[in-house]
């Protein structure tokens, strides 16, 4: 008997949990979500930890919201699949020229753009009903993110820098934390968003190598594309800034001693990614595109660890 033949996307793993678990009936719509690709979820979800922790670490008598912290991770989660559900609507096209791309649920036509259109629609509904669990403050914050998510699937069509309007869109949790403690923004948190800008920037510049090529072809701009060989050392001084301006905004909170021990896994994982990138090889690419969860994880954690001890 023949195997069955999979629909996976092709930059899932083979073990990711919706080939091998979920209803056949629902896999095409949780693959359009990424929900077989989680590092998304993760990347969009840390920024919202950081600004919590930094809160905390500003003032810790307010304490830490772990309530808060979940609604962010299902916010995370939902918005996360409507921004890719909308981006694959919008480059549906695209998508079915380039090779990593075509597998994915609409090109390989495992789902119609009407269906994906409702599906986006009830992503956007959960995520309405997290953000109105916050204060009047950070509904209007979460809302006014809206216009960066509409627009930055259209951005690799008309400029180098798609991923700059990825890291507006991606980081604003990193604004939504603090106010949702706070009821307002200081300028601790401003520096945490320039900071994961930067650190975005640099990530999703490692993650655009593996499609440089392919892109070339068809007309679609990246920073991957327009740094060119000087990919590595560009990538590393975004890094640099992000560190820098990371370092703003927790000693603008007032961190200590704590902290310094805590976050040195920070510095040590980006280092690693600069230094064993091969910028023209996709899974070493993918790899430490990947390791970013890690970054985010560290730096979370050492607010954590900062504000607790």
């Amino acid at each position: 008997m023949s195997e069955p033949k999979t629909e996976r996307v092709a930059d899932a793993s083979a073990q990711n949990w919706v080939d091998l678990y979920a209803p056949a009936i629902a896999r095409p719509y949780l693959r359009l979500a990424r929900v077989d690709r989680p590092i998304g979820i993760w990347l969009l979800f840390w920024p919202c930890a950081f600004s919590l922790g930094l809160a905390a670490v500003a003032q810790p008598q307010t304490g830490y919201s772990f309530y808060y912290l979940f609604l962010f991770f299902v916010g995370a989660a939902a918005m996360r699949g409507a921004g890719c559900t909308l981006n694959d609507i919008v480059d549906r096209d695209i998508d079915d020229k380039v090779e990593r791309t075509r597998s994915r649920p609409i090109p390989s036509g495992q789902v119609s753009v009407k269906k994906a259109v409702v599906f986006l629609v009830i992503q956007c509904l959960v995520g309405l009903v997290v953000l109105l669990q916050f204060n009047d403050f950070t509904k209007l914050l979460g809302v006014s993110s809206l216009i960066l998510v509409v627009i930055y699937p259209f951005m690799k069509r008309i400029t180098y820098w798609p991923q700059l309007f990825l890291g507006f869109a991606f980081n604003w949790g990193a604004l939504m934390g603090w106010a949702a403690m706070f009821g307002t923004l200081h300028y601790p948190a401003y520096w945490l968003y320039a900071g994961s800008i930067l650190w975005t920037i640099g990530y999703d510049t490692i993650y655009a190598l593996q499609d440089r090529e392919d892109d070339a072809l068809i007309g679609v701009k990246s920073t991957a594309r327009l740094f060119g060989n000087y990919a590595r050392e560009i990538i590393a001084a975004f890094y640099v800034g992000a560190l820098i301006l990371w370092w703003f905004a927790v000693d603008g909170a007032g961190v200590g001693n704590v902290f310094l021990y805590a976050a040195w896994v920070v510095p040590a994982l980006l280092v690693w990614q600069i230094v064993t990138l091969k910028p023209n090889e996709g899974i070493n690419c993918l790899v430490r595109f990947k390791a970013n969860r890690w970054v985010g994880l560290a730096l979370a954690l050492s607010l954590f660890i900062e504000y607790r001890f």
